[in-house]
């Protein structure tokens, strides 16, 4: 990297830790709680929008590919298995209508601090806290990945050590979140986000020029056999397919965006409700845009080696590289083009930690903390606090990065966990919001049969892939027009899944979410049936999603004038 390069690195770092010092000090109305963790609840519609998009992207492809950013990890996927995965951006649609009408009417007029507040006021403590525990060590190690293989990439290129990368990016984050608390993080995601989208497009431009045009690229995809939207078989074992793009992934998403809680913080700092809806609107429609322009990205770099794979020829050693491997490949015709790529994956990684650690502050505060303190403590003492939480949270990560460092295994069965969490996570969310019958009995017996269920699938696939019994098979990848100082030898790769793996541990993880799901609210379901029926007359309307208010408001209605009939009949008769 030249001057220029560090220069735009540097000010990237510079700008973030200057934007939580102005909210820190200038930027901020009051002490109050409402003030560092909503802003007041007078947020801005687009900084909270383009929040949501930066963070939304990062988390997503990062729990799916273990990788930096969204530029690193979806052009691998296209690259290798085609373009089965543009489907996810009809998946965002789905989920943002379900966000929009279900989900979050309710957390709204809630006006909760905690997304897990919710799960007390539908059912008990027991379920906040049980619900909040598995989110909140999920989070922690979460956390040491997502500066690991971001701080990695940027170690190597800017030339500073990874073991001081690592604690520099974490530092910066933990200064301006600690600071400006919600408005810091969401502006600086806001400039972020403009970094990455120049990022993005300076990719696109570069490669449509080179590759002489998107009619060309679109015509070597399909030669390479790359081109795939209809893969119709209904297996559920197949790695990718249409049903489990549209189906499986939806509810994977569901996850992420409708229930999470760094998520919902953003949407309840919002003035009005009608502000928060028109969040989801444009996120939604700027998640889509691009994720499908990361899809392209993929079909460039295809266009760029379809006759000399970097991977089989070793050029680059994981998937995930060749990405900083294409953009590289222009950056001597460019000035500055290495150090804003550079920046583009910082800027995610930083948008992500951010985001986390504020909203794990609002967790562990008010659901540990707040129950075991005094009623009438102040505001400021509250704050100070939750600034010692992201401290304490972010040194913690930090700490833990060094150990993810060192056991490279520990990466996939952290990621791993997403699946085990997310589907009982969606099941009790969902159980509350669209089920009036349902109990406490039936949310907890649900929640863990489902946890301990998809564990056992999750270990058992990790190890029957460790033991390389598993193994995606990827389209065909040439290395005949290598230059002739490149020596490979060109392998056919077959379907190497064994017949003696267990047939659960070959479910699609598109499913996994689903599956929990759908385990949750079975036995959620059945328990509750076989138990004690809540209360529904004492029962607050809006802890349910309008359309079942409408239903219960009617019921409540008619038994009402029911139970007037029977007074006035039993009166008459008397007479």
């Amino acid at each position: 990297m030249g001057w220029l390069d560090m220069t735009i690195f540097c000010l990237t770092m510079i700008a973030s830790i200057l934007v939580g010092v102005y909210f820190g000090f200038w930027g901020k109305k009051s002490d109050t709680m409402e003030e560092y963790l909503h802003g007041s609840r007078a947020m801005s519609v687009f900084p909270i929008t383009a929040s949501l998009i930066v963070t939304i992207l990062f988390i997503l492809r990062f729990y799916r590919f273990v990788s930096g950013v969204t530029i690193l990890a979806v052009p691998p996927e296209i690259y290798l298995f085609g373009t089965l995965y543009s489907l996810y951006c009809i998946c965002h649609i789905f989920v943002g209508t379900a966000t929009y009408y279900i989900f979050l009417p309710v957390f709204f007029e809630l006006k909760i601090t905690s997304t897990f507040e919710y799960l007390q006021l539908r059912f008990n403590m027991a379920v906040r806290i049980m619900a909040s525990a598995l989110c909140t060590i999920y989070q922690v190690l979460f956390l040491s990945i997502i500066v690991y293989v971001p701080s990695l990439a940027v170690s190597r290129v800017v030339g500073i050590g990874f073991e001081v990368m690592a604690p520099v990016i974490f530092m910066i984050c933990i200064v301006y979140t600690m600071l400006g608390g919600i408005k810091a993080v969401v502006y600086v995601d806001f400039l972020q986000a403009f970094i990455i989208v120049v990022c993005c497009v300076t990719i696109i431009v570069l490669g449509l020029m080179e590759a002489g045009g998107f009619a060309a690229v679109w015509r070597t995809a399909e030669e390479g056999g790359r081109i795939k939207f209809f893969d119709m078989n209904p297996s559920p074992f197949e790695r990718i397919t249409f049903w489990s793009m549209l189906i499986g992934n939806t509810f994977y998403i569901l996850t992420t965006v409708s229930i999470n809680q760094s998520m919902v913080q953003r949407y309840v700092s919002l003035p009005t409700f009608s502000k928060a809806r028109i969040s989801v609107v444009i996120s939604t429609i700027g998640i889509v845009i691009l994720s499908l322009m990361s899809c392209f990205t993929g079909l460039l770099i295809y266009s760029k080696y379809k006759d000399c794979d970097p991977i089989t020829s070793k050029v680059i050693q994981r998937p995930d590289q060749i990405v900083a491997h294409y953009v590289m490949g222009f950056a001597s015709t460019i000035p500055g083009l290495p150090g804003l790529f550079i920046a583009g994956i910082l800027c995610a990684a930083l948008s992500t930690i951010s985001s986390n650690l504020n909203s794990m502050g609002a967790t562990i505060y008010c659901d540990f903390l707040r129950p075991l303190l005094r009623k009438d403590i102040s505001d400021r003492t509250a704050n100070n606090i939750m600034k010692f939480i992201v401290v304490i949270v972010g040194v913690t990560s930090t700490l833990l990065v060094y150990v993810v460092s060192k056991l490279g295994n520990i990466i996939q069965v952290i990621t791993s966990l997403a699946g085990l969490t997310s589907g009982a996570m969606v099941g009790l969310f969902t159980f509350g919001m669209l089920y009036p019958r349902g109990n406490t009995k039936g949310a907890l017996a649900g929640s863990i049969v489902s946890l301990i269920f998809m564990s056992w699938i999750a270990i058992g696939t990790l190890k029957a892939t460790s033991e390389k019994k598993i193994k995606p098979v990827m389209l065909p990848l040439r290395v005949d027009g290598c230059p002739a100082s490149v020596n490979v030898t060109q392998t056919s790769q077959t379907d190497t899944t064994e017949d003696d793996v267990f047939v659960l541990y070959k479910l699609s993880f598109s499913y996994y979410t689903l599956l929990g799901t759908i385990i949750m609210m079975l036995v959620g379901t059945i328990v509750s049936c076989l138990t004690e029926e809540p209360n529904k007359e004492q029962t607050d309307l809006v802890l349910f999603a309008p359309f079942v208010r409408k239903i219960l408001n009617k019921r409540r209605v008619s038994h009402s004038n029911s139970k007037e009939g029977k007074k006035l009949v039993g009166s008459e008769s008397s007479c």
